[in-house]
């Protein structure tokens, strides 16, 4: 019988989940900045991650995202806004790099959105969608079931930020929040799940290292 995650009626329930406050979320917009950024998220090694995108309204419209790139670490998170150029290289390096691990749920469909935006193969990359799976839960768990299933706390995520424009020069306060912590809470997750880093489904790494590490190249 498959392992099940807590009901929504039950999650309704929990207190809420605490998450990163506006004064631990980062978003660069120098070179310097960029370069501090990716130096911290590095050092990090394994980090929470999302993107969002500008919303699409009409069938058959193709999003034109990511728009904002989330990189969360224990204690902060950092932001990078795709549309200020200083900080491209950076963020390449960063989605490409098989070092830094990235963390998060439904990230094989950031692939193909990355690629297409950027051109780049998304490295290093840990969908706990398929951690869950392998354990047995539902195929598709998301952060707002594994927060309520692990920490018995209930994870809020606004339908109305959700579809705010990302690509706007200036990110709100409610969406700087909204994005730093959808990318905290899947670190959080992978913490509690307390697995060690060779046994993480790891997508994306290099041919020689796929057998050890359970990895399947990311198409």
């Amino acid at each position: 019988m498959k392992k099940t995650a807590p009901t929504k009626p039950e999650i309704a329930l929990f207190p809420p989940f605490v998450g990163l406050t506006l004064a631990h979320i980062h978003v660069p917009t120098t070179k310097q900045e960029f370069a501090s950024a990716t130096v911290a998220i590095k050092a990090a090694g394994i980090v929470g991650f999302d993107t969002e995108s500008k919303p699409t309204f009409v069938t058959g419209d193709v999003s034109e995202g990511p728009h904002v790139v989330q990189f969360a670490l224990h204690d902060k998170a950092y932001l990078f806004q795709v549309h200020r150029e200083e900080g491209l290289p950076f963020l390449m390096e960063l989605l490409h790099s098989v070092e830094v691990i990235k963390v998060g749920f439904g990230l094989k469909s950031d692939s193909g959105h990355i690629f297409r935006k950027l051109g780049i193969k998304f490295g290093g990359v840990v969908d706990l969608n398929t951690v869950f799976r392998e354990d047995g839960y539902q195929k598709e768990m998301g952060v707002r079931n594994a927060v309520g299933l692990l920490f018995n706390q209930r994870f809020a995520k606004s339908k109305k930020i959700t579809t705010t424009d990302w690509s706007q020069q200036q990110l709100t306060s409610q969406q700087m929040l909204y994005a730093a912590n959808d990318a905290y809470a899947a670190l959080k997750v992978l913490e509690a799940l307390d697995l060690r880093r060779e046994d993480l489904p790891i997508m994306g790494l290099p041919q020689p290292e796929q057998n050890s590490h359970k990895a399947d190249l990311l198409e």
